[in-house]
């Protein structure tokens, strides 16, 4: 073709968008680095765990994402090289238009164009100078989407920005652009679900400013039933609001002349209603006092249509109210899509794990002989409190509810603490969710007599944080953040299980039973806020109940689900058999006060652990049993396909230990295998691992190369004082391996004192560096040489 050096067949795909795709886009009239975001990443890429590894995969982007404004994309642009037809790269076009929620979609191979118009569901062909303006994609989109003034009103608002703050990502942006989009048509109950972890805060402030800026709203109440959301959220993701909001308090309800002050309210129900929700604190507003409210965590509180905290809601009937949950709840009792509609936007864990915004996470299932089992204690036996037991076989479903076995609490401390001490990672931060306060309370002992050498140096390490206990409520900040080591260790029965930003939450421990799947999500969002900076790219779940099996519903990451509702802070035993309750209590309703009945407390039961087993959670979202050998059999046959391949890259590599990093980072964890099959690095080398794990090959130990190499006579073609050189290098690929040995400054160390010191050895012993580093290359020949 005229102008090029090469045709255009036979040009790349970056040759034709560069001379062809972006040449035409920018004729039309869309400004690059305005309108034009070339090769753009809207995800992380998935995180992926092998052993106690965790690699990144490639992150999706698109080839160009085209604005019409900065918070509202409204094209992407496919490309292909030429001997693609022009279409070829719709259906991947189209994929991401989906995601990012683009109303137009084209695909190009220079050549042309082809449009997908995502309103219309129609496909047309254009020429690869007809490509649409963007006031004319704009005025299109306005008419075929029947877009009001008060639409475009709040599309043409900005995202609230400063200098270094964050921007949304692209799923936020979702979420608050048809957010405001519905209010803008007239909406006034809207809901949005994005998995825990996600920033469903952060999306709630930009969906308040722009509301705000433009006009509709003027007055907003954020709503919410603990007091640690209403203050994360005034000091976090709030706090550009400064002087213009506050924190309801007493002091604000007694003051009427200056309740007005201010355009951003924060309160907790119990503030407004009082715990029993008996109270009318809110009425001193006025019904038509907020224009806005945005409750936090909808499931909860006034989720129920005779809960005493919905009066609260319809008080302020006629204000917009938007709720936000990480958790839906549909049952009997209890339907968010009943009141505030069908969600406008989801946002899933398992979306947020495969984008890589969240982290994966790794199971450990327990089994002791007594949940395998059961327990049925002998006829006429009495408990530690001198309580005859009822004779009747108890399970999981049992203990520390209606029975304690202290050795079952002993062992569950004792292989987590075990666990922890085994993995060098005593001070990851962990959650064990117990039954009830009593079993949280003596998890807590156990932990201390664990770690009792870490709790001299601070009582803090182990701590109970619930509900009566003050003490620990108070380091419930310092447990969240991520610069203070301690509380590490810390045991609740309810408290913790939403609300709290542990991000630098690794571990979960499962030692409850859990059968409502929304106390189960939550439960699970504890752990999966990442922290890379901090080393936190997967965290672990401990499972001794069984409760991972939830994970294998369909409803884990599907649509709302039935539900079971807790009481918020159990502290005694329940029924033997209990029957399910119809209309269980919950925050916000009186509940009734429960029958007395005994918990007994056996305290001469061995109790023993059965297996283990480990799980990762795959591409697809299920649960799957980790085999760390078959990952790092395929990545290594990827690389190099048979065993000669491999040979032939060995031994023509100047550094052995290249090839190794190389393979690391293609996902051959050889450290992880190590540890996991307890194979000692002074037993067998790397190479000989390799050859064990990919091709069958049986390995020769250490010890025995060494002894090939003194056997071949290699050694002897030195002088005496180069050979003994050479003979503490092979004590040091014994004791570490062939890295140590290819390290020219290994020759600093104090072994190597006696000859003079690494001058001397490299000039004088073997005269000069070439020659050095020729007799290192050849004793690594000695050693790998065929036996």
């Amino acid at each position: 073709m005229s102008g090029f050096l090469v045709p255009k067949h036979e040009m790349t795909e970056e040759d034709i968008k560069a001379n062809f795709i972006t040449p035409a886009i920018e004729k039309s009239g869309w400004k690059n680095g305005k309108d034009i975001l070339y090769e753009y990443s809207f995800t992380d890429g998935r995180i992926e765990v092998h052993g106690e590894r965790a690699t990144r995969n490639k992150q999706k982007f698109t080839d160009y994402l085209l604005y019409y404004k900065k918070n509202f994309p409204i094209a992407v642009v496919e490309a292909k090289d030429n001997n693609h037809s022009v279409g070829a790269g719709m259906q991947q076009a189209i994929n991401y238009a989906e995601i990012l929620d683009v109303p137009f979609a084209y695909a190009s191979n220079g050549d042309g164009f082809v449009e997908h118009d995502r309103i219309t569901e129609k496909e047309t062909s254009i020429g690869i100078d007809e490509f649409p303006t963007k006031e004319e994609l704009w005025q299109r989109y306005i008419n075929q989407a029947d877009v009001t003034k008060e639409q475009q009103l709040v599309i043409n608002e900005p995202y609230y920005y400063e200098m270094g703050a964050k921007e949304p990502r692209y799923y936020q942006r979702i979420a608050i652009n048809r957010t405001v989009d519905a209010v803008a048509k007239g909406n006034n109950r809207i809901m949005f679900v994005m998995a825990t972890g996600t920033g469903k805060t952060f999306t709630a402030f930009q969906i308040i400013h722009r509301l705000m800026k433009s006009g509709l709203k003027k007055r907003v109440l954020f709503l919410a039933d603990r007091n640690i959301l209403v203050d994360q959220t005034l000091i976090n993701d709030f706090r550009p609001f400064g002087n213009k909001m506050t924190k309801i308090d007493q002091r604000l309800l007694n003051t009427p002349e200056t309740l007005n002050s201010y355009e951003i309210y924060l309160g907790l129900y119990q503030q407004l209603a009082g715990e029993d929700g008996t109270e009318t604190h809110y009425e001193k507003f006025g019904p038509d006092f907020f224009d806005l409210i945005v409750i936090d965590e909808a499931h909860r509180g006034s989720a129920k249509e005779e809960s005493n905290w919905r009066k609260i809601l319809e008080f302020f009937g006629s204000a917009t109210q938007i709720g936000m949950t990480a958790t839906p709840k549909e049952d009997g009792v209890t339907s968010n899509a009943k009141y505030f509609g069908n969600p406008v936007y989801t946002y899933s864990l398992k979306q947020g794990i495969e984008d890589g915004f969240l982290a994966p996470y790794r199971v450990i299932r327990v089994n002791m002989d007594v949940d395998v089992d059961g327990y049925r204690p002998e006829k006429g036996k009495v408990d530690a409190k001198g309580e005859l037991i009822d004779d009747r076989i108890y399970n999981r479903k049992d203990f520390d509810k209606n029975l304690v076995i202290e050795d079952r609490t002993k062992k569950v401390a004792k292989y987590v603490s075990d666990y922890l001490k085994e993995r060098n990672s005593r001070f990851e931060k962990s959650i064990f969710f117990c039954i009830d306060i009593d079993h949280a309370e003596r998890m807590r002992q156990a932990l201390v007599n664990e770690n009792s050498d870490l709790t001299r140096v601070d009582s803090r390490y182990v701590m109970r944080i619930t509900g009566d206990n003050a003490e620990g409520k108070a380091q419930l900040d310092n447990f969240i953040d991520p610069e203070s080591r301690y509380p590490t260790l810390v045991t609740t029965s309810k408290l913790l299980t939403t609300g709290v930003d542990a991000k630098t939450c690794k571990i979960i421990v499962l030692d409850a039973n859990i059968g409502s799947m929304t106390e189960f999500k939550q439960i699970i969002g504890r752990g999966t806020r990442l922290d890379p900076e901090r080393g936190k790219e997967f965290f672990t779940i401990i499972d001794f109940r069984g409760v991972t099996n939830l994970f294998a519903d369909p409803d884990f990451d599907g649509e709302p689900v039935d539900i079971d509702i807790v009481d918020p802070e159990p502290s005694g035993p329940t029924p033997t058999n209990p029957e399910p309750n119809p209309t269980p209590p919950e925050s916000g309703s009186a509940p009734e006060p429960p029958e007395p009945f005994t918990k007994y407390y056996v305290n001469d039961k061995e109790v023993k652990i059965v297996n283990d087993q480990v799980q990762v959670i795959d591409a697809n979202g299920k649960l799957v049993t980790e085999s760390l050998t078959d990952y790092t059999r395929k990545n290594m046959l990827g690389e190099y396909a048979t065993l000669d391949e491999f040979i032939n890259a060995w031994s023509n590599s100047a550094k052995k230990q290249v090839i190794i990093d190389e393979l690391e980072s293609k996902g051959v964890f050889l450290s992880e295998i190590r540890r996991k099959d307890h194979i000692s690095i002074t037993e067998i080398d790397d190479f000989d691992l390799l050859l064990q794990l990919a091709y069958g090959q049986k390995p020769l130990t250490k010890a025995e190369r060494i002894k090939n190499v003194k056997k071949q006579g290699y050694l002897y073609k030195y002088s005496d004082e180069a050979r003994e050189v050479l003979e503490v290098l092979l004590d040091k690929y014994m004791n570490s391996g062939i890295k140590d040995v290819e390290n020219i400054s290994i020759l600093r160390l104090s072994e190597f004192d006696k000859f003079g010191g690494m001058h001397n050895i490299i000039f004088k012993k073997f005269g000069g560096k070439e020659n050095y580093t020729n007799a290192v290359r050849g004793l690594e020949n000695a050693i790998y040489a065929a036996a």
